[in-house]
């Protein structure tokens, strides 16, 4: 009998995190083998067992689901990494592929597709929630048809790290402590990100990332 395939969970919302391994202990073939708070937590854990996949969320506390990913993908290229969360959103979705993930589903797809996920990246395939799919149909052929602008050649992705915190009221000192940099390093992305968007005001910074969907409380 082969060894079912091992899965590390990482999610700081304890009660689902244990109703996804509820979900995937249902079958012979998966097994979760850890589970982490935070992407801190989780880089720890990886040190200690050895799973073929990581399922994680990308707004947890210390270090986010995107720089876990990037942080991991470093370290072991092959590790498989299917982002589960709540944002519906195209630019989280391009940010987190970019990063280094196989797959993002929707956390309200969970019931019907966690399974079908997994299987698809188990396969070498990259997966995506169908709502979100849909809208990558479109992107693409506006795309290649020359219409649209890509949305990651803007910014670099530790330019949206920050424009993410920025828009979520973070000082300099804040960001530069969540994503592990100095304050002047800080200084120096967010006075990219300003040239780069044509913007002279920390307020329109905050507007431009709410609209696009960069902040962790938009839905």
């Amino acid at each position: 009998m082969m060894e079912p395939y091992k899965i590390v969970l990482a999610d700081d919302h304890k009660m689902f995190r244990q109703g996804v391994k509820m979900i995937i202990d249902e079958t012979d073939d998966l097994k979760v083998i850890g589970q982490a708070d935070d992407g801190l937590e989780l880089l720890e854990l990886l040190k200690k067992v050895s799973p073929q996949m990581v399922i994680m969320d990308i707004s947890m506390p210390k270090m986010r689901g995107v720089e876990a990913t990037r942080e991991i993908k470093m370290v072991d290229p092959g590790m498989k990494i299917l982002i589960l969360t709540m944002h519906r959103n195209k630019e989280l979705l391009y940010h987190c592929f970019s990063a280094g993930a196989e797959g993002y589903l929707l956390k309200e797809d969970t019931d019907t597709e966690l399974f079908s996920a997994i299987d698809a990246i188990r396969k070498g395939r990259n997966y995506v929630s169908p709502i979100l799919s849909l809208d990558l149909a479109d992107d693409l052929a506006r795309i290649y048809s020359g219409r649209h602008e890509h949305p990651l050649e803007r910014l670099t992705l530790r330019e949206r790290e920050v424009l993410t915190l920025i828009s979520e009221g973070k000082s300099r000192k804040e960001i530069a402590d969540s994503l592990y940099i100095s304050v002047h390093t800080v200084g120096h992305h967010r006075s990219n990100i300003m040239r780069k968007l044509h913007m002279k005001k920390t307020a329109d910074l905050v507007k431009y990332a709410v609209r696009k969907g960069y902040t962790s409380t938009n839905p």
